[in-house]
């Protein structure tokens, strides 16, 4: 609704417009569009079109324009082509690339251990995928505060095929990547639940992608549960997981959706903040 504000003295009371008050919670509203043009760019994975960026921005096409003009002065944004599509400029990379020289994963992702600990009630993992042998390797952990907990040494390798965060990775290779992995590495015995045919194994994969969350079901460890779900970096590629694990008398069937939904936000929250998606 249009705000009436007081006339001087001899003078007709003016209006001012809704357009002219500021944004909520103190952003800059040209700089706000600018960055959600840039976003939709991105999101176009190559070049779009300035009607089409201005009717997902709902913005007119001029308002459009002018913010990419500008864009493209600083090198944030280029046009290309015959058509005048616009594309992501290369400053863009440049200043993109300094959040990659910056992160620290495990700075990351602390605190997201040491929450979901406490959520669980059980020790938390984070493994990284060691490309040289394809093993799980545990790089950092939260223990739980319980008598009988798991305990498992920093720096310390898990089987792909027999642990919670190796099936996390193993879920993320293609049929014929996995074939090859097993053919390399074979399928060693742990328990008498190992999963020991290549078969039985790919369908225990299929169901860990429709699931979101890997489980290992005393599969390393007679007595020992855990469940699991992969980190992805900014490309898509699982190259890290989070892990819940713990004694099999607390981690019963009832437990294991719940627990699998906590790794699985978790998980989440650390790829956003990590990967940006």
């Amino acid at each position: 609704m249009a705000t009436p504000v007081p006339a001087k003295r001899g003078k007709k009371p003016r209006v001012t417009s809704p357009a002219a008050t500021p944004p909520a919670g103190g952003q800059v509203q040209s700089l706000t569009r600018g960055l959600r043009l840039l976003e939709l760019i991105a999101d176009a994975h190559g070049s779009v079109a300035l009607t089409e960026l201005a009717q997902q921005a709902g913005l007119p096409n001029s308002t459009t324009h002018r913010l990419l003009s500008t864009m493209q002065q600083q090198g944030f944004v280029h046009q290309v082509g015959d058509l005048g599509y616009w594309t992501i400029g290369a400053h863009a990379f440049v200043v993109g690339s300094s959040f990659l020289q910056s992160r620290n994963l495990l700075a990351i992702v602390h605190p997201v251990l040491r929450r979901l600990m406490e959520e669980a009630g059980e020790t938390v993992n984070l493994a990284v995928l060691d490309l040289s042998d394809y093993q799980a390797v545990i790089v950092d952990q939260v223990q739980c505060t319980q008598l009988m907990r798991m305990s498992a040494p920093i720096g310390g390798k898990l089987p792909m095929h027999a642990s919670g965060a190796g099936k996390a990775f193993l879920a993320h290779l293609n049929d014929d990547q996995v074939t090859a992995l097993l053919h390399q590495k074979g399928l060693h015995g742990y328990t008498p639940k190992t999963l020991m045919s290549p078969h039985t194994l790919k369908e225990n994969l299929a169901l860990i992608r429709k699931m979101g969350f890997s489980h290992d079901d005393e599969e390393h460890a007679l007595g020992l549960r855990c469940v699991a779900a992969p980190i992805y970096d900014e490309h898509g590629d699982a190259f890290a997981a989070i892990s819940i694990s713990g004694p099999l008398a607390r981690m019963t069937d009832d437990r294991i959706t719940e627990l699998g939904a906590l790794v699985i936000r978790a998980a989440r929250t650390v790829t956003q903040a990590y990967a940006g998606r």
